[in-house]
């Protein structure tokens, strides 16, 4: 008796794992083909890689559906569209931390605009120093013109007079050049403030606004 009851207690147990194992692991794929059979196996079936596949329990229910295999050029723009994605939201995070650090470093319109007028005073000393040597120039260009007026025609120069009148000419053309350079960059520099302005207001705003709005008041209880 006892043994009896000892073997229907150990074919039970076996029985119950078998099933629990069949369950657990079982899985079963369905699907239709090109040609309109349904299909089924225990594993992905290959006839059906370009299209929608079920992955079904041991019990029948669908766990989940299987999407078709992408070819490769599918890949490549699935793979060119997820890089954009992730540009696009590293771009948006770098401008977030700009932003964050514009108005950190400018909180309001007075900051600003002294840092505007220090970056013009710099360039405007770079500027005139620029134009205290085109004067130079100048001034030991008149020097060599004097010089000149003794010779009847520039064949008569001395070979060091008109290497000087060269050197001076090419200077000359160079300081010009550097000038209209700088001038330029004058401009770049305004139109690099103007841009941070504009960018500036709006968030300059928005922290005024929050700093007008009252607190909410507590919950009585």
């Amino acid at each position: 008796m006892i043994r009896s009851l000892r073997h229907l207690l150990l074919g039970t147990l076996l029985t119950s794992a078998a099933a629990m194992a069949s369950a657990q692991g079982s899985r079963i794929y369905t699907c239709v083909d090109a040609k309109g059979r349904k299909l089924t196996s225990d594993r992905p079936i290959v006839d059906c890689i370009d299209r929608e596949q079920k992955e079904l329990s041991g019990s029948g229910t669908v766990r989940r559906t299987v999407p078709p295999t992408p070819t490769a050029q599918e890949r490549a723009l699935i793979e060119e569209r997820e890089r954009k994605a992730a540009d696009e939201k590293q771009r948006l995070a770098d401008e977030r931390r700009a932003v964050r650090a514009l108005v950190s470093r400018y909180p309001n319109r007075a900051a600003h605009d002294a840092e505007r007028s220090r970056a013009l005073q710099a360039q405007q000393e770079v500027i005139s120093t620029g134009q205290r040597r085109i004067e130079e120039l100048n001034d030991q260009r008149k020097l060599l013109t004097v010089e000149t007026e003794f010779y009847k025609d520039v064949g008569q120069w001395p070979s060091l007079l008109k290497r000087q009148f060269d050197e001076n000419a090419q200077q000359l053309a160079a300081q010009q050049r550097f000038m209209a350079s700088q001038d330029e960059e004058r401009a770049r520099i305004n139109a690099r403030y103007d841009e941070e302005l504009a960018r500036l207001r709006p968030l300059w705003a928005q922290r005024s606004t929050a700093a007008a709005d009252p607190p909410p008041a507590p919950v009585k209880r």
